[in-house]
Parts: C-alpha cells; sequence; structure tokens
C-alpha cells in the first residue's frame, strides 16, 4: 500500500466494492443457515462468499437476516452501494480479520485530524453551534480516554497529547472485527475518531452522531441552499454510516 494516504487507507480497509460494471443478478431464493462456524447466507443453495472468497460466516443470526435482506432486495442488477452492511461484513473477513491491530492504528491515527477538534473561525453563529455540539463530545471523550484534547479555530494542524494514540488503540481494540469494520468506516466518513467510539459506547444515537458530523454542511445549506448533488454525497454518506451504527446493534 506504498504511496496511499491513511484516509484513503482507511477507507480501502473498510469497504469493499465491485469497480465493474454492476452483475446481473443470478439466484432466485435467499435464506439464512445456521453452521458449526456461524450464520451463512445462501443464495440458491450455495453460501455466499466474499471479494476474496472466503466463506461468508456472519457471527450473529440477525446480522446474517440484514445481510440476506440486502441480497433479497437486489433486483435486475447487483449494486454493492445498496448493500452496505454486506460491504461491512467484507470488509471485516477479508481486510480487518487477518489484521485488526493495522485497523485499530488508523482509527486511532484519525485523532492526528479530528474534526471536532477543528472549529470555524466564523461566523460566530456557525461557531457557537459547533461550540455547543462539539465540546460536551470531547468532555466525554477526554474523561473516557484520560487525555485532554487541544482544540483549535481555522484549518492549521493543532498537536494531541501524545497519549491520546494509545488510549484511542485501547479503548478500540476491545471490539470484534465485524465491530471494527464498522468503526472503522464511521471514522472515515466522518473524519473523527470520537464520534464512533461514542455511537458504540451508547453516548450519542447514529442520528445524532452523523449530523454532528456534518453540521458545517447542514448549515450552509440552510444559509444558501441545497445542491443536488451534494446532498446526494451526504444521503450515501448518511446511509452508510447508520448502516455501520446498525452493524454494530446486530453484533452486540
Amino acid at each position: 500500500m506504498t504511496g496511499e494516504t491513511k484516509p484513503g487507507r482507511l477507507a480501502r480497509l473498510m469497504r469493499d466494492r465491485w469497480e465493474r460494471p454492476l452483475p446481473r443478478r443470478f439466484y432466485k431464493r435467499v435464506t439464512v443457515e445456521e453452521t458449526a462456524d456461524g450464520f451463512a447466507v445462501s443464495l440458491d443453495g450455495k453460501l455466499a462468499k466474499t471479494p476474496l472468497k472466503h466463506p461468508l460466516l456472519l457471527p450473529t443470526r440477525p446480522l446474517a437476516e440484514a445481510v440476506a435482506a440486502e441480497w433479497a432486495a437486489q433486483e435486475e442488477k447487483i449494486d454493492p452501494f445498496a448493500m452496505p452492511i454486506m460491504g461491512y461484513c467484507n470488509a471485516a473477513i477479508d481486510r480487518v480479520r487477518p489484521d485488526p491491530r493495522a485497523v485499530i492504528t488508523l482509527i486511532a491515527e484519525t485523532a492526528n485530524h479530528e474534526l471536532l477538534c477543528y472549529r470555524a473561525e466564523g461566523p460566530e453563529e456557525l461557531a457557537r453551534k459547533q461550540n455547543a455540539a462539539w465540546n460536551p463530545l470531547l468532555d466525554w471523550a477526554a474523561e473516557r480516554l484520560k487525555v485532554a484534547f487541544n482544540v483549535t479555530s481555522g484549518i492549521m494542524p493543532v498537536a494531541q497529547a501524545p497519549a491520546l494514540r494509545p488510549a484511542l488503540m485501547l479503548a478500540y481494540g476491545r471490539f470484534s472485527d465485524f465491530a471494527l469494520a464498522a468503526l472503522a468506516g464511521m471514522a472515515q466518513l466522518t473524519g473523527s475518531a470520537v464520534l464512533p467510539l461514542a455511537v458504540a459506547e451508547g453516548r450519542i444515537a447514529p442520528e445524532d452522531a452523523f449530523a454532528a458530523a456534518h453540521l458545517e454542511e447542514r448549515w450552509n445549506i440552510d444559509r444558501w441552499g441545497e445542491d443536488a448533488e451534494a446532498a446526494a454525497r451526504l444521503d450515501q454518506r448518511r446511509t452508510e454510516f447508520l448502516a455501520a451504527a446498525r452493524l454494530l446493534a446486530l453484533v452486540g
């Protein structure tokens, strides 16, 4: 992966996407089967596999049923963007499981440019909204991790305490490979290492976390109006973020 930026590496780890033309739907019936190693999704009696041809074995029946529902919802062609939970499961098996520490490291390194630490210099109304939404989350994270966060206004980088990275690695190290795939996706979608942890530990609801991460975009829309293309991108990110949060709930 020489030459890739860390955000690019994180995006690649958290999702497997098919970059070829969409394949046609080749199956009629989707079922969930319990095996000795987990719950499998069966397509016309054949067990589904990941892009790297690993068996798609899932840790809980509710998660398998959610993935099966995505397969069943495909129509003439199979659209991976309409299967976000499946995408995270693929990443968990193909990308996270071989080296979970690498994924934990990438999530922790997101804190080097933590979204919640960079506040607008203006307008004053936007800065007030950011402070109101983000300060309580950083206060919670500082207490949870026993490390304070440094906050700045503008775009100039602000250094964080050296203890922050190991504290985040310890916090994220307790999660399973499936949970880590979801959490890595949430970190990549928000530019935050704090928000995924806050969702996973019940500090904030997923919808509220996504809104907090995209506060400036929403403020600009309210002020200047909505651009259809930008709105579509934001809606896709929201779908993927909420799918990741749902996966967390489904794996327990």
